[in-house]
């Protein structure tokens, strides 16, 4: 199974001791903000396909998008508009985009399409939709918005909805899975 790791990542360094532990990509979110360089650093030296951009987004009324960038998390929100930092991180090096609705996240009333649509049409690379699963039929709804991959936890943990599950309805809608 492909391992991605995030947290704690600072400097290309960090990079290059979590891919030699067995680490295949690794995901940046807050530290790229404080230190977009680090992206492009990454980037540079192991190549796109290892950058995952962990973007933590919300809606909000103050930006040209609709949608903020938050940090740690979404407890701290930026003055970064959303679609503006997806298109700087992929000019910066990003491979994939793992897209959080903060607003969606927890509910379990389905992932975000309209989010995940925005950020689908200025993306070059695979978006990864995440927050607010809830039911095996959000995850084609996720699909038809435009993800490429669909992050769920809580609900497998639980078993309120079982990967085969979650699998079926994405077959059932035409969609290729694994």
């Amino acid at each position: 199974i492909p391992l991605t790791v995030g947290g704690g990542i600072r400097q290309v360094d960090d990079v290059a001791r979590l891919l030699g532990a067995g680490a295949d990509k690794i995901s940046v979110g807050s530290a790229g903000i404080a230190t977009p360089e680090l992206l492009s650093g990454i980037a540079e030296r192991f190549g796109n396909q290892v950058l995952v951009i962990s973007l933590d987004l919300k809606r909000s009324p103050n930006t040209e998008s609709g949608y903020v960038v938050t940090t740690h998390g979404g407890r701290n929100e930026t003055d970064l508009d959303a679609l503006a930092w997806v298109k700087r991180t992929i000019e910066l090096g990003a491979g994939e985009l793992l897209v959080n609705s903060i607003d969606a996240d927890g509910t379990r009333a389905g992932f975000d399409s309209e989010m995940l649509e925005a950020v689908r049409a200025i993306s070059s690379v695979p978006v990864i939709a995440s927050g607010g699963a809830g039911r095996a039929s959000d995850f084609p709804v996720a699909a038809k918005a435009g993800a490429d991959a669909i992050l769920a936890a809580s609900i497998f943990h639980e078993g309120s909805v079982s990967i085969s599950q979650a699998k079926a309805e994405l077959a059932a809608a035409g969609y290729s899975v694994r």
